[in-house]
């Protein structure tokens, strides 16, 4: 079971901004061997979902309203800790940012830069892909938009 907190960039402290960070570089750049810049300064505008277990970061993603990423409301850095991951904590995650973003933000339009392999776990939750895939740092990804 996780537990689900929605924080903006000011509540998080720094255990948990240590964690995620970690957590984040653990996947996208050590495990998907992709050297790109994470630390995007984006961080402090955006809404920060944290799923926990035993009060660790296993599950994360941020979010943006409309206009401070993309034209549309976006939820990004979608990550599970690879230890967590044969337990359904994508999909919750996902709920929950959704969840997040309809009511924080009150945004029912919903972008991704979606990694293309999980294309079919994406349309699971209402997104529809795009557009032709494209390369974001090395990895194909494509457009994904929920209404």
């Amino acid at each position: 079971m996780l537990d689900i907190t929605v924080k903006r960039f000011s509540e998080i402290d720094t255990d948990e901004l240590y964690q995620l960070l970690q957590l984040r570089s653990r996947v996208f750049v050590v495990e998907q061997a992709c050297i790109y810049q994470d630390l995007d300064g984006k961080d402090q505008k955006a809404i920060h979902i944290i799923g926990k277990k035993d009060n660790r970061i296993v599950a994360y993603t941020r979010a943006f309203t409309a206009g401070d990423y993309f034209e549309q409301a976006s939820i990004g850095r979608v990550v599970v800790s690879d230890q967590e991951r044969s337990h359904g904590y994508g999909k919750v995650i996902m709920e929950a940012s959704i969840k997040a973003v309809e009511e924080v933000f009150k945004e029912n339009t919903i972008k991704l830069s979606a990694q293309t392999y999980l294309k079919k776990f994406y349309n699971s939750l209402g997104f529809k892909a795009y557009g032709e895939g494209y390369l974001e740092d090395g990895i194909p990804h494509i457009v994904m938009l929920r209404n």
